[in-house]
């Protein structure tokens, strides 16, 4: 296959970007919901041929994840898509035989039969609608984490990678580490025995949060397309230093520092204990005073810090409710007895998963890299069993696993982080944002009970408000 796909003359693409968010992706018809693979033809190859992805996000973190699917060797990167010119210009130089659009609707109704799978980098407000409108069109689908920005998106997201049959990933590349497995062989093993309590803690924000919205405006910069970058967040004057990196600290574009770390630290304890939805969710949070005795009350922007606990009820690996600890801007739990009072953690600093059960303790870093056992000499002392298939490269290997998967079809290779496990992990941290946010509300610090099933919090139905957003008119999920 040459290296630039081949242009085709699209009958679809008379649809206007406009109409594509009302209808979806539907007037592409049957032909569309089949990978190309599987088209056949001659001299075509299946399903060792590349994969071509177009990726929606080209800056960034967009830019690491293009790299990635490329050095699996079976990527070919058909299609960049980004509203800043300036951010995605390196990507642009590496792959210059990519068509490169700045608005994803118009690169989905021009290009979908050149494409087989899409890449979403992109702030958190834009994931879901991007992503669904992908699946829709049956293309394998990778998301940056978190999965959504919205209780609400990450439901209908699960549901859909089912509906739609496209293999999915999200892009917390940990699950794809040995230490996540690894950690489950000690647990199955019974190394640490029941674990009851759980920490997780973060350096994080390394941005600015607890702040004021800029007052003053501040002139777009001509490469930039504001109104694409809002997408479906509310529409506001662009201010200065909210693009590329610290939208995360404002709630109409970002989730926190537990959107953004949550998924790394907290996807081994669910995978080890198979958590899912939350039963109850408590908070606190740092405080910012403006002057004395005056607090800032900042309801757009997220904390400066948050201690938030978690209550997931008994699963079939333990023997009652298990409590997660959730700890960020610096807080961190106390250290156990078992690590010595010179000794670091170990891994990436500032960053960690303790896991304490009725026999032991073990600990593991971000991606689960550095999974040791506490006292660290039972770490070199224990042999259980292996029981989990390893990814090749690890946590760079979870690139490569996806593109795998998407050759091969749904359903038949195995990923580390489906939107089946994705999407509950997601929908938990979103659902502990829930009593964060409640905070800013009047008679919101307590204890909220959740019904997962409902997608509400029981007992102060004024957070619910949060649980799905309105998108701004012109935009829509198409649900």
């Amino acid at each position: 296959m040459n290296n630039k796909p081949e242009e085709k003359k699209d009958n679809a693409s008379s649809t206007s970007r406009r109409d594509f968010l009302k209808t979806g992706a539907v007037a592409a018809a049957s032909f569309m919901i089949v990978p190309r693979y599987v088209l056949g033809g001659k001299g075509f190859i299946a399903p060792s041929d590349r994969l071509l992805i177009a990726s929606v996000g080209a800056g960034g973190k967009g830019e690491s994840d293009i790299a990635n699917f490329y050095k699996s060797g079976k990527a070919e990167i058909a299609f960049l898509c980004d509203v800043d010119d300036r951010r995605s210009a390196k990507t642009r130089a590496n792959f210059p035989k990519a068509k490169y659009y700045k608005d994803w609707r118009e690169m989905y109704d021009k290009e979908h039969k050149n494409f087989d799978a899409v890449s979403v980098s992109t702030p958190d407000h834009n994931h879901a609608i991007i992503t669904y409108h992908a699946m829709q069109l049956g293309k394998h689908v990778y998301v940056q984490k978190p999965l959504t920005h919205d209780i609400y998106e990450a439901r209908i997201l699960t549901e859909a990678a089912k509906k739609y049959k496209v293999v999915t990933q999200m892009g917390n590349q940990g699950a794809s580490n040995d230490g996540t497995r690894l950690l489950s062989e000690w647990y199955d093993a019974g190394e640490i025995g029941d674990v009851h309590t759980i920490y997780c803690w973060t350096n994080r924000p390394v941005w600015p949060q607890g702040i004021q919205w800029p007052t003053t405006k501040a002139e777009i910069p001509k490469e930039l397309d504001w109104d694409l970058w809002l997408g479906t967040a509310p529409q506001k004057d662009y201010v200065d230093k909210l693009v590329p990196f610290n939208w995360r600290g404002w709630w109409d574009y970002g989730t926190g520092a537990l959107g953004d770390m949550g998924c790394h630290l907290v996807e081994a304890p669910f995978r080890m204990l198979g958590l899912k939805y939350v039963k109850n969710v408590q908070a606190s949070v740092g405080s910012v005073y403006v002057d004395e005795f005056k607090k800032g009350v900042f309801p757009e922007s997220c904390p400066p810090s948050s201690h938030i606990t978690l209550t997931f009820p008994k699963t079939e690996k333990t023997k009652g409710d298990v409590t997660l600890h959730w700890m960020d801007g610096g807080i961190e739990p106390e250290r156990p007895d078992e690590l010595g009072p010179n000794e670091k953690w170990g891994g990436e600093e500032g960053n960690g998963t303790l896991f304490i059960g009725t026999k032991g303790k073990m600990y593991a870093s971000t991606y689960s890299s550095a999974a040791t056992l506490l006292p660290k000499s039972r770490t070199e002392q224990v042999n259980a069993p292996q029981k989990w298939a390893r990814v090749p490269g690890g946590a760079d290997g979870h690139y490569g696993q996806w593109v795998e998967a998407c050759l091969a079809g749904y359903g038949k290779k195995e990923v580390s982080s489906p939107f089946e496990v994705a999407g509950p992990l997601t929908e938990a941290l979103l659902m502990a944002n829930l009593a964060v946010r409640g905070h800013d509300l009047p008679g919101g610090q307590f204890k909220y009970e959740w019904d997962s099933a409902a997608m509400k919090v029981t007992n102060f139905d004024a957070v619910n408000k949060y649980v799905k957003r309105e998108y701004r008119q012109g935009w829509t999920l198409g649900v």
